[in-house]
């Protein structure tokens, strides 16, 4: 029997340009390729979840407009239930790839910033790129609730599991089990400020950081909701972010399930 997860987040069309440097400010830089993928981080999270054999409810909003099939297209295709708000237009990701995998993004939320609280129940994952009051709707009823707090801010929530990164953890730090990613050098997972567990990825050759944290946040909440323990739980999500990273684009870069054990068994 599969894992049942509600996503409650963002949706996005994300527009990505290669470039061999990012820009400094006030500078303008060639690029050498651009494409258009589905992505926002709750989008790429349901994704991941799917694709790692959850049974999954995305809960977001879109705009009446020519974008949003194209930002529905990644849920669409991994047979992610749609529990959709329709309202202004539908949001953008500027996404700029460097030649060794560092991006710079800039997010116009659009309808994102539109979506209306409810509450799901049962296990739900929620990101920070919509609005608090969304937030904390989703976390009140649930059985199970996690959250990637990205990008930081200060919330009123103790979730059952926090995830961040290094500088994430500055700005939120509540949660009853914590899970800290250091890029390349791994992560942690932290309870009641104690580390219990600690892993690294496997080596890769980055192309695309993009959607790498997402990859991470969705199969580490999957793993723990299979019942595994918190030291494999984080290994393969560790997994799941390095390859997410070896490939371009947000949600075509996900593994699955078996693309995970197998990077690890080598």
């Amino acid at each position: 029997m599969s894992v049942e997860l509600t996503v409650v987040g963002s949706i996005n069309l994300d527009l990505v340009a290669r470039v061999e440097r990012l820009p400094r400010a006030g500078e303008t830089v060639s690029g050498h390729d651009f494409g258009r993928f589905p992505g926002g981080k709750g989008a790429n999270q349901a994704v991941a979840a799917a694709k790692l054999g959850a049974s999954v409810r995305m809960v977001g909003a879109v705009g009446d407009d020519p974008l949003a099939d194209e930002a529905l297209a990644g849920l669409t295709a991994a047979g992610v239930e749609l529990d959709l708000h329709r309202a202004e237009t539908t949001g953008i990701a500027l996404i700029l790839v460097d030649d060794a995998g560092e991006n710079q993004i800039v997010v116009v939320p659009g309808a994102n910033a539109a979506l209306r609280p409810s509450s799901p129940g049962g296990a739900v994952l929620s990101q920070l790129e919509v609005p608090i009051a969304v937030v904390e709707a989703a976390a009140d009823g649930a059985e199970f609730f996690a959250l990637n707090a990205a990008p930081a801010k200060p919330v009123d929530l103790e979730p059952d599991l926090l995830i961040v990164n290094e500088l994430e953890h500055e700005v939120v730090s509540r949660g009853k089990l914590v899970a800290v990613t250091y890029g390349a050098e791994g992560a942690a997972l932290f309870e009641n400020g104690v580390e219990i567990a600690r892993a690294r990825p496997p080596r890769v050759d980055a192309v695309d950081g993009t959607a790498a944290g997402d990859s991470f946040a969705a199969c580490l909440v999957v793993s723990l909701l299979e019942g595994r323990s918190r030291e494999d739980a984080l290994t393969r999500a560790c997994a799941a972010g390095a390859i997410a990273a070896s490939r371009m684009g947000a949600q075509p870069s996900l593994p699955t399930a078996a693309e995970i054990s197998a990077i690890l068994a080598t």
